[in-house]
């Protein structure tokens, strides 16, 4: 199965040469520590100075959402820790709350990471914009399914994260930037342009915030959500230019992945994440910054361990505005008939490079986020 995984794996590798001869590291981002999100309510990311959460994606199928409490314990024993972050989708198309996936992630002992994404089916990448369009979002089309989804995430109670709209930057979803006017100027401000695509998605992440927030689902963490190299990688379509805003982000998000088809080369998690990181630091010196989506295929004589080694000990080292870790574990067959194997047991090598660097004390199994008060009912 050809999943969204792999394509925006092969054009964030065809960029990747071009991207690192323009990497630069940017002052103020490394090595700080102090993490907040906004102050207005009873959400406090409760992790400051060091460690990170521990998370994963579990292969929960085509549509990202089915979530097992089987799965999430099968994980647990084979890696050695529990999840503290568990991640899954919630896909327009279903037009529903995923009470149930959240009920079995909240039983385990995690916090979700909902990708809350306005897509239809049948959830192929590379396709135009759909029913859940951009225009037809903002003209409130689907106000109706947003109160139902934000009323559900009220009740649920506890903290949940949810990264709306993710990996904008790329080409690959159909609310990415490039299909609603891409880099055409519409206008200035503070002597930047304003681009259409990247200003309408701006537009849309606001007002389902917006909306939701008028529900009271005040225990919602809200996630900017990029991929960790823009495509194209134009001025116009650069992280920055998506960014809604301090008062719409909880939490900075990255999707960040080696290799993960044949095609593709081989590169150190360093070489994909130093960039990236040092771009999304610079939207917000405080606010944490949570990698929503790592991992790296299995392709042989190519060292996955090794890998996931440098991964682990460059959050813990380099990356440490880093607060959360979520490993994408799922193996799919392409089109032409080859595996992408991103799983942490795609070799014992590979298992062990993980269970060794998961087991460090940094990493906290446990979630430590304040519970909000049980809200009053929407109006």
């Amino acid at each position: 199965m050809l999943t969204k995984r792999s394509i925006a794996a092969a054009a964030t590798t065809l960029l990747l040469v071009a991207a690192l001869l323009s990497c630069t590291f940017f002052a103020g981002c490394r090595h700080e520590e102090t993490v907040t999100t906004r102050d207005d309510g009873p959400k406090k990311l409760m992790l400051q100075g060091t460690g990170a959460y521990t998370g994963a994606y579990v292969d929960f199928g085509e549509g990202e959402d089915d979530v097992t409490f089987d799965a999430l314990t099968a994980f647990e024993q084979m890696t050695g820790k529990h999840l503290a972050i568990v991640a899954f989708g919630s896909f327009w198309g279903e037009q529903g709350f995923p009470e149930k996936a959240i009920q079995i992630v909240s039983g385990y002992g995690a916090i979700p990471l909902i990708f809350w994404s306005p897509w239809d089916r049948p959830y192929e990448e590379g396709g135009e914009p759909d029913r859940f369009n951009l225009p037809d979002i903002l003209a409130g089309k689907w106000d109706a399914y947003i109160d139902q989804w934000a009323d559900a995430a009220r009740n649920y109670g506890k903290p949940m994260l949810v990264s709306w709209g993710l990996e904008m930057n790329g080409t690959w979803f159909p609310w990415s930037g490039i299909y609603y006017g891409g880099g055409k100027v519409t206008g200035r401000k503070d002597g930047s342009p304003l681009y259409a695509g990247p200003e309408l998605v701006k537009q849309a992440y606001r007002y389902v915030v917006d909306r939701v927030r008028v529900r009271r689902a005040d225990n919602i963490l809200w996630g900017f959500h990029a991929n960790n190299i823009s495509f194209p990688p134009e001025p116009w379509n650069m992280i920055a230019s998506y960014y809604p805003g301090a008062d719409y982000v909880d939490w900075l998000g990255l999707s960040v992945y080696g290799k993960m088809v044949r095609a593709n080369n081989w590169v150190s998690f360093y070489k994909v994440m130093d960039n990236a990181y040092e771009e999304i630091c610079r939207l917000d010196p405080k606010k944490p910054v949570i990698l929503a989506e790592w991992g790296v295929g299995e392709f042989p004589p190519a060292n996955k361990a090794e890998f996931i080694t440098q991964a682990f000990t460059g959050l813990q080292t380099r990356y440490q505005r880093v607060k959360g870790a979520v490993f994408w574990h799922e193996r799919w067959e392409n089109k032409d008939g080859s595996y992408s194997n991103l799983r942490v047991n795609s070799s014992p090598e590979a298992l062990d490079a993980y269970r060794d660097g998961v087991a460090a004390p940094y990493w906290i199994d446990r979630p430590q986020f304040q519970l909000p008060q049980k809200p009053a009912p929407a109006p």
